[in-house]
C-alpha cells in the first residue's frame, strides 16, 4: 500500500506542483490512514477499502480529539489517494464518494495595527549584517505580501531594486512580478551593499538573497525563529506568525482602496474568495469603528 502513497506524491509533486510542505502533509495523513487500515480493520488491498472503512477511521480521528480542519485535512487526502488509484486502475471503485468534511467556520486571520507594523519594521537595527538582513527581510514581506516559503526561495537575481520589483515563483511553480516601494528598495539595497557580504565569507557561490551564518540560504524554521524574537522585542501582543505581514499586507491594501483582484493577483490567490476574507477583515474593523464612535450605534 505505501509504494501507492509514493506514486501519489511523485504526481502530486511533478504534475501538480505542490509545495514540499504540502507533499510532506499528504505523506503523514496518507501513512497514518494506511496503518489504520491495516492495524485496526485488518485491510490486506486497497481494493477492499469500503466507504465505511473510512467513516470508521474518521470517528477514530475524533476520538483521538483531532479539530474539523484537521479531520476535514484528512477527508482531503484521503479522497485526492484513493481518486488517484481509481484513475491509475489500481482499484476499482472510490469509496469517498459523498463522504462530506465537516463544516468548518472560516476563521479570521490575525493582522497588524498599521502602528505595530511600523514597530515591528523599526525593530532590526541596522547597525550590523544581521539587522541589515532582518530589516531587508521584514520590508520586503510587508511590501510586497509574498509567503516565507517564497521569501525564503529568493535568489538575488530575483530582485530589480531599480525598477522596484521581485520575481516570485509561488505555489503550482507560477510566476507572478510584484512592485515594492522606496522603503523596502532601501532596505534591500543596504544589506546587498553593506551586510550579505559578511554572511558569505564561507560561501561565495550561494545564489540565495537571505542567508543564514553559515553563508547558506536561510531556512523557514530559521526566519521563525528571528521573527519570534523581533516579536518579542517589538513588545507585540498575540501570537506572531510568519503569514501575519502577509495577512496585514492585504488587509491594509483593501482598506485603503486597493482593487480585490489586484491584491489577488499579488498574493497570488488561484481563487478570488480566498482573497475576499481580507474584505471581511476591513468589514468588521468599519462596523467596531462605528460602534465605538457613532453616539446612536
Amino acid at each position: 500500500m505505501e509504494e501507492h502513497i509514493q506514486h501519489l506524491l511523485h504526481f502530486l509533486s511533478t504534475e501538480k506542483g505542490l509545495s514540499q510542505n504540502t507533499i510532506t502533509s499528504y505523506e503523514r495523513d496518507l501513512n497514518s490512514y494506511i496503518h489504520y487500515l491495516k492495524e485496526v480493520e485488518g485491510i490486506e488491498t486497497l481494493n477492499d477499502v469500503q466507504r465505511v472503512h473510512i467513516i470508521h477511521f474518521l470517528l477514530f480521528l475524533k476520538e483521538q480529539g483531532k479539530s474539523p480542519k484537521t479531520i476535514a485535512r484528512h477527508i482531503a487526502s484521503t479522497r485526492a489517494f484513493h481518486q488517484f488509484l481509481l484513475r491509475e486502475k489500481v482499484t476499482e471503485q472510490d469509496p469517498t464518494v459523498h463522504i462530506e468534511s465537516p463544516r468548518l467556520e472560516r476563521e479570521l486571520p490575525k493582522i497588524l495595527t498599521i502602528q505595530e507594523v511600523e514597530t515591528l519594521l523599526e525593530t532590526p537595527k541596522p547597525v550590523d549584517h544581521y539587522g541589515l538582513r532582518d530589516k531587508a527581510m521584514l520590508e520586503l514581506l510587508y511590501a510586497t505580501g509574498i509567503r516565507v516559503t517564497e521569501l525564503i526561495s529568493m535568489d538575488v537575481e530575483h530582485i530589480n531594486i531599480d525598477l522596484g520589483f521581485v520575481r516570485c515563483m509561488g505555489k503550482g511553480n507560477n510566476e507572478r512580478i510584484i512592485p515594492f516601494g522606496r522603503s523596502a528598495g532601501k532596505a534591500i539595497h543596504q544589506y546587498l551593499v553593506s551586510g550579505r557580504d559578511h554572511f558569505l565569507s564561507k560561501n561565495q557561490s550561494e545564489p540565495a538573497l537571505f542567508v543564514n551564518h553559515q553563508g547558506k540560504r536561510l531556512t523557514r524554521q530559521g526566519f521563525w525563529k528571528i521573527l519570534k524574537k523581533l516579536a518579542k522585542e517589538a513588545d507585540i501582543d498575540g501570537e506572531l506568525t510568519p503569514h501575519t505581514l502577509r495577512h496585514s499586507f492585504a488587509a491594509h491594501l483593501l482598506e485603503n482602496g486597493a482593487d480585490l483582484k489586484a491584491v489577488q493577483e499579488m498574493l497570488g490567490h488561484a481563487d478570488i474568495s480566498t482573497t475576499q476574507i481580507y474584505t471581511t477583515i476591513t468589514k468588521t474593523k468599519l462596523t467596531d469603528v462605528y460602534r465605538k464612535y457613532h453616539p446612536r450605534a
